[in-house]
């Protein structure tokens, strides 16, 4: 059962859009044509954080090279890629330059269903499909299933800590040769870990494979920044961190009002 790969429930579709701002062309505009852009940015923002389904939020970042993070989820690929032109067409993306664009997905491993379902009913069976199905739709109905899926982050979580990740694939250390067994205790123990911080860090993974160069995206949101440092370190020291994670560029920004536009553009006379 080396190859067996979980199930997956999958919700909204995220993108993570990082930007650095041309300063100097924005300098060079009259004080009056600065406003205007910030007013057509605050619009834009209050309306893409609260459509039918899904939201979206600017960030401010500290380090990383870049300025600001949008974050968006939706429904659709459709309605993402259309959120995705309206920010390339406002006035506000004239002065900004991209650094990086992340897509992915919500996504809620089944590692142990998938282990269970397999051991007692044999994999790829009939009725290892069932059982699987049966799985799903419990988890579905589970609100902590479906707060992973269609996230909404708790009042006053203003921090944000986004980085991609994949499984390692070395001789000795290859996470997609380990029976699904060995995959769901590591993933338990992994989860064990980040549910010590309940209440001080939301997390939000995404799937990638496919979609992006990463097989996931993680977005921690906390009340403490320095929870992200203690939720990472102590991650690193589970098998399923310190064996088989590899791990991309972190960025980490602060979450700011669309009305805020306005003073985070300014620049000196």
């Amino acid at each position: 059962m080396a190859e067996m790969h979980p199930a997956t429930l999958e919700g909204w579709y995220a993108l993570h859009q990082a930007w650095t701002t041309d300063w100097t062309a924005l300098r060079a505009l009259e004080p009056r044509a600065r406003e205007e852009i910030a007013d057509e940015a605050r619009a834009l923002f209050e309306e893409l954080a609260a459509p039918a389904e899904g939201w979206s939020a600017p960030f401010r970042l500290v380090g990383g090279g870049a300025d600001w993070l949008f974050v968006h989820f939706r429904p659709t690929l459709e309605e993402l890629s259309d959120v995705a032109l309206r920010v390339r067409r406002s006035r506000l993306a004239d002065f900004l330059r991209p650094g990086f664009d992340y897509l992915s997905v919500t996504e809620a491993g089944l590692y142990h269903a998938t282990a269970e379902a397999a051991r007692e009913h044999g994999a790829g069976t009939e009725a290892f499909r069932r059982a699987l199905d049966e799985a799903a739709e419990a988890e579905l109905r589970s609100p902590h299933v479906r707060s992973r899926l269609y996230p909404e982050v708790p009042e006053g979580m203003k921090y944000v800590s986004f980085y991609p990740m994949s499984k390692r694939r070395a001789p000795g250390a290859n996470w997609y040769t380990l029976p699904v067994e060995e995959r769901s205790r590591l993933m338990r123990e992994h989860g064990m870990t980040g549910r010590r911080f309940a209440g001080r860090i939301f997390q939000v993974i995404t799937g990638s494979a496919g979609l992006d160069d990463w097989e996931w995206g993680v977005t921690l949101f906390a009340r403490d920044p320095l929870d992200f440092k203690r939720i990472v370190t102590e991650m690193r020291y589970d098998d399923a961190s310190a064996l088989y994670g590899e791990f991309g560029e972190f960025v980490t920004g602060i979450r700011f009002a669309p009305g805020d536009w306005t003073k985070l553009l300014r620049v000196s006379e």
